[in-house]
């Protein structure tokens, strides 16, 4: 309790709370949540999960197979949905975990992602698992440079390795890639024998492949 407690407490004082309502949220929902004693976001957010089937990736058979878990948009809510998923470590591959702004689907071909891409980073098992939850506390806490660019993160459960990637709206902003490159090795305290890959979603689309032949790398 006193760990949740704590970071409670980084998420309220690094989410700008002074400024947090913004047109990011509705005014309703932003006074709902004040009145019954909580901490809004600025951003509300989705949880979404994807048991993948090996084999080629078809649009239709992967939308098929996400499935949206639950939204939240306060930090209670986010610490209760949190606490309830299971760790990478227990997560069967090949498995998706989603974690994006709410109306944003998960998926290349989604309008808000369609014109972006995302970095990459992988990562042995045995650390994963803190990566991972140092990215979603710095994205609840809108921490990462640009916030508004940013459409979500996901992590990729493999048989060898983990996978973590984030993704924004437009790769063609060669200062924004390179801004949220620079932003995420420093919130997530990435050691230099890290190298982050760089992938537009069209190409993805192109090669129907999510890491293979990155285009970027730094």
């Amino acid at each position: 309790m006193e760990i949740a407690e704590r970071r409670d407490e980084e998420i309220r004082e690094s989410g700008n709370m002074e400024n947090i309502k913004s047109d990011s949220f509705s005014d309703e929902r932003y006074s709902r949540d004040l009145k019954a004693g909580l901490h809004p976001l600025r951003y509300k957010f989705a949880i979404w999960y994807t048991r993948r089937t090996p084999g080629v990736r078809s649009q239709t058979s992967y939308e098929d197979n996400i499935k949206k878990i639950v939204d939240f948009s306060t930090v209670e809510g986010f610490w209760a949905c949190y606490c309830h998923l299971a760790r990478s470590s227990l997560l069967p591959s090949p498995t998706d975990l989603h974690f994006f702004k709410d109306g944003i689907r998960p998926l290349w071909e989604d309008s808000a992602n369609c014109n972006g891409g995302k970095w990459i980073v992988r990562f042995s098992k045995v650390v994963s698992a803190r990566f991972w939850e140092d990215l979603l506390l710095a994205l609840v806490g809108d921490q990462l440079d640009d916030a508004d660019n940013i459409c979500g993160a996901v992590l990729s459960v493999r048989f060898n390795e983990d996978i973590i990637s984030v993704w924004n709206r437009n790769a063609s902003d060669h200062q924004a890639v390179m801004g949220l490159r620079d932003s995420i090795k420093r919130h997530l305290k990435l050691p230099h024998a890290y190298v982050m890959e760089y992938k537009p979603h069209d190409a993805s689309l192109r090669d129907n492949s999510s890491y293979r032949n990155t285009w970027m790398r730094g």
